[in-house]
């Protein structure tokens, strides 16, 4: 942005300009004229935004105090209800005494009257002359007297007059009414990373507000991926994602894919009014195992993707026909209408098309009944784990890991350089283990999804039910080179599932094996 001054400046330089050289005026002018236009534009969208934040404060406001009166509102409803039910209680214990004080009455009054009554008579008998009738009236007195009311009735009002009791002393709420304020700001959280854990995929996240805060309505947490250690950074590759509305000091992050190494998180409290400050951010350590499928490796007959690996009875065709040439279509697709099995699926024993060579880093795809493709990423140290599903209609594959060096030829579990469990469901159902060449027959059933944990500093492969973390299998053996994980699939598919830790079952399951000594090794595993 420029100033006045400046552009006065930049018209006397331009006048001199003009003075000294009549060939630079129209360009200093110009460029005059375009500073004058980009001002122009930068006022409009100056007035633009003042006038914008004028209707903002002025709906802000109205708002505020809707919100205000509603607060004023709701307070008044609970003094009415409070005062209705106290007035009841009053009238009530109104109408207890009255109808007390009544009954008595009424006994009283007739008790005088029968009192007033008695005496009238008795007056009247101290005249009788006869002494027999004077006899007889002294009796009927001292019955009637016996039975006179007036000595039954009690000469103690059964309630007092006084309600006092029933008064309320509002002193201490009036008290509190009138040091009502606006809601502060509330306070940063403050994270206790000591209390934080980063297990089985889960980020539970503690803290604790610095000084105790009743007004405090929710949380709000906010986490990045990052594969920056230390403070977050200003700018990072990935957005903070935010969960709302937390109402405890406390939460956890569940079904997460860790495909980054860190993750950073912070916290904010709100009440009422606004939202406090965050609290001083956090980065804890969310490190797993992420690979894809090297497609420049997959067999012409797998197509592959980001989730996984599907089987493609057309697949290489287009590249057949590059290096066969057109005169060879026809009898490359009688070739396959006769390996053609019942279902119409190529038989994996019988389909063995010559591919044409496509290098991968100085090695060929792999061809032939070697229906196989490889991880992009490799394991040299350290505990790692995956798990794969197969789809419904997966007739045959297989999951392991493998040397980078595997012939185009090679086949999972028949080379010394791969490990790996085969399942087949075409023709005869079979689950086993296979390592050069030999296989193990594993007479559990085959689970929708098998875990693979890989223990390249410890020379252990293992295999799991990923639902129950039930063992299937494990080979002992001492890797002398990185491996990468290996598949192999025909007539179906399979899915993958990276980024994840090793979960705790898993890790307590081989601290209790490697603590027995293996035993339990020696009768799942096949050795090298």
């Amino acid at each position: 942005m420029i100033a006045e001054s400046e552009i006065g400046l930049k018209i006397q330089d331009t006048c001199v300009g003009h003075i000294l050289d009549g060939n630079t005026y129209p360009e200093a002018l110009q460029r005059i004229i375009t500073t004058l236009a980009n001002k122009n534009e930068e006022l409009h969208t100056f007035i633009d935004t003042l006038t914008h934040s004028l209707s903002g404060v002025k709906e802000n406001s109205t708002q505020v105090v809707s919100d205000l009166e509603e607060e004023f509102d709701t307070l008044y409803s609970i003094l009415d209800e409070m005062k209705e039910s106290m007035t009841n209680a009053i009238k009530q214990e109104q109408a207890k005494k009255s109808h007390e004080l009544q009954n008595q009455l009424s006994q009283s009054t007739s008790a005088l009257e029968s009192a007033e009554e008695l005496l009238e008579f008795a007056n009247n008998a101290l005249h009788i002359q006869n002494e027999e009738e004077f006899s007889k009236a002294a009796k009927q007195i001292k019955d009637r007297v016996t039975m006179a009311p007036a000595f039954r009735v009690t000469m103690k009002p059964k309630a007092t007059p006084t309600m006092t009791h029933l008064m309320v002393d509002f002193s201490q709420e009036r008290q509190l009414l009138q040091n009502l304020r606006f809601l502060p700001v509330p306070r940063a959280p403050e994270i206790e990373v000591q209390e934080c854990s980063v297990v089985d995929n889960e980020v539970s996240v503690v803290w604790k507000m610095p000084v105790e805060d009743s007004k405090i309505d929710h949380y709000i947490l906010e986490y990045r991926k990052t594969n920056h250690q230390g403070l977050p950074r200003v700018k990072d590759e990935h957005t903070w994602e935010v969960v709302d509305n937390i109402k405890t000091t406390e939460y956890t992050l569940s079904g997460l894919k860790f495909d980054s190494k860190y993750m950073n998180i912070r916290i904010r409290a709100c009440n009422k009014a606004a939202a406090g400050d965050y609290s001083d951010p956090v980065t804890l350590e969310t490190r797993a195992f992420n690979f894809g499928l090297d497609s420049s490796s997959s067999h012409l007959n797998l197509k592959v993707d980001e989730g996984g690996v599907e089987w493609d009875p057309q697949g290489g065709k287009g590249q057949e026909s590059k290096f066969k040439g057109k005169e060879n279509k026809g009898s490359a697709h009688l070739t396959n209408l006769k390996n053609m099995t019942r279902s119409g699926t190529p038989s994996p024993k019988r389909l063995s098309v010559t591919r044409s060579p496509a290098g991968r880093g100085g090695r060929d795809r792999f061809t032939g009944e070697s229906y196989t493709v490889l991880g992009d990423t490799a394991i040299d140290s350290g505990q790692h784990y995956w798990e794969v599903t197969a789809l419904k209609d997966c007739k045959s594959y297989s999951l392991g890991v493998a040397y980078r060096n595997l012939g185009k030829f090679d086949q999972l579990g028949k080379t010394s350089s791969t490990w790996c469990v085969h399942i087949n469901n075409w023709l005869q159902n079979s689950f086993a283990a296979k390592h050069n060449n030999k296989a193990k027959t594993l007479d559990v059933s085959v689970p929708e999804r098998i875990g693979v944990y890989c223990d390249m500093d410890g020379g252990q492969l293992s295999f799991y039910n990923a639902e129950n973390k039930q063992l299937l299998h494990t080979f002992k053996t001492k890797f002398s080179q990185p491996v990468v994980p290996a598949f192999m699939v025909w007539c179906g598919g399979l899915t993958l599932l990276t980024g994840l830790q090793v979960p705790s079952a898993v890790r307590s399951f081989q601290k209790t094996e490697n603590g027995l000594g293996g035993s339990s090794s020696s009768i799942n595993s096949m050795v090298q």
